[in-house]
């Protein structure tokens, strides 16, 4: 049997093999941490060797880097979508705003249910709170503030009243990734926990806005 000349994926993956390295490493850190994770446990997870992985990725802390950048431009897409719909229904009132505010928080909690790996990225970074915090600013802080601006936006036209918009958006973003880690600890029914999380997440948002007092 021929040997599979070196730097080459294995067969069967028509993924670049850049992607290939990325998804190997992002669901290597995930669930080992950023310590215990080597060049090599991720060239053997892709299916190539330790070469090519610096080649396209660069030190380990480079390809964690491009890890949390994959991770962010995924979920940036279609977050970004969402939010332009949001942003062009606020105006229409208290009831279109909300509406829209259930759109976008399902959005995103589709995307995690779709990428629990992201969630266990995450988790597994703030364990170290003051170790590579820097990647919160760059692949975090971006799609707070893009939610926070919806927020202040339906305030200011009178469609809610929301005096700290950044307390809601971290308060969302950790219930949705508890959340994903309850699938994942898989106690229960998958579909029974989907279901009641997002009926919790639209009362959430329901009584945070409650119609204004005539």
């Amino acid at each position: 049997m021929p040997r599979r000349r070196p730097g080459r994926p294995r067969r069967g993956d028509e993924r670049p093999t850049r992607e290939l390295v990325l998804a190997a490493a992002t669901a290597l850190f995930a669930e080992h941490g950023f310590d215990a994770v080597g060049l090599r446990d991720v060239a053997a997870a892709a299916g190539v060797d330790v070469a090519t992985v610096a080649h396209h990725t660069g030190t380990k802390a480079e390809l964690y880097d491009a890890c949390f950048a994959r991770v962010f431009a995924a979920e940036r897409e279609v977050l970004e979508v969402a939010g332009e719909r949001a942003r062009q229904a606020l105006a229409a009132g208290r009831a279109d705003a909300l509406r829209t505010l259930h759109d976008l928080v399902d959005v995103f909690v589709d995307f995690l249910e779709d990428r629990p790996e992201t969630t266990a990225l995450w988790l597994r970074r703030w364990l170290e709170p003051h170790r590579h915090a820097d990647l919160d600013q760059r692949y975090a802080a971006p799609l707070y503030a893009l939610v926070e601006e919806l927020l202040a936006t339906a305030a200011e036209g009178g469609a809610l009243v929301e005096p700290t918009p950044h307390v809601t958006v971290r308060s969302l973003v950790w219930a949705v990734h508890g959340h994903v880690v309850a699938l994942a600890a898989g106690s229960g029914s998958g579909a029974r926990e989907r279901r009641e999380f997002r009926g919790f997440v639209h009362r959430f948002l329901d009584g945070l806005y409650p119609p204004a007092s005539p």
